[in-house]
């Protein structure tokens, strides 16, 4: 399936349905002040932790270190802000797991691991081969 089918369809219709669920359990103004609610927070704690990768990424540098780490998280760190600021709970929900440090950490090793294990899938691949030489000269 394809993965856009599933972004612009797919995650809209489960916010709407999401939304209508919360809506019949608490009343319409009460979900629309939850979404502003956990926007509100969201942005808040993406900031702080936007803050705190700066500071570490500058510790870093300090120590003539790469901020490989820091660059990373403070792009998932913007990533959760967005999806923070998106109006619906599913996104919020992923937004506010990418703000967590603990499982930030997780899912950048489940990507790293998933791209190493193909690179090492690509790099076990040897090609024997015998080289003849033709000299010209000799005949």
């Amino acid at each position: 399936m394809n993965p856009f089918f599933l972004i612009f369809i797919g995650i809209p219709a489960l916010e709407i349905y999401l939304l209508i669920k919360v809506g019949g359990q608490v009343g319409a103004l009460n979900t629309v002040a939850l979404i502003f609610l956990t926007a509100i927070i969201g942005l808040y704690f993406a900031k702080y932790q936007g803050l705190q990768t700066l500071k570490s990424g500058m510790v870093n540098l300090y120590q003539n270190k790469m901020p490989i780490y820091e660059i990373i998280s403070g792009a998932s760190i913007a990533l959760a802000a967005f999806l923070l600021i998106v109006p619906g709970f599913f996104t919020d929900f992923v937004g506010f797991l990418i703000l967590i440090p603990y499982t930030r950490k997780i899912l950048f090793n489940l990507a790293l691991r998933k791209k190493t294990k193909n690179d090492e899938k690509s790099q076990n691949k040897t090609i024997d081969g015998e080289i003849i030489e033709d000299n010209k000269d000799e005949l």
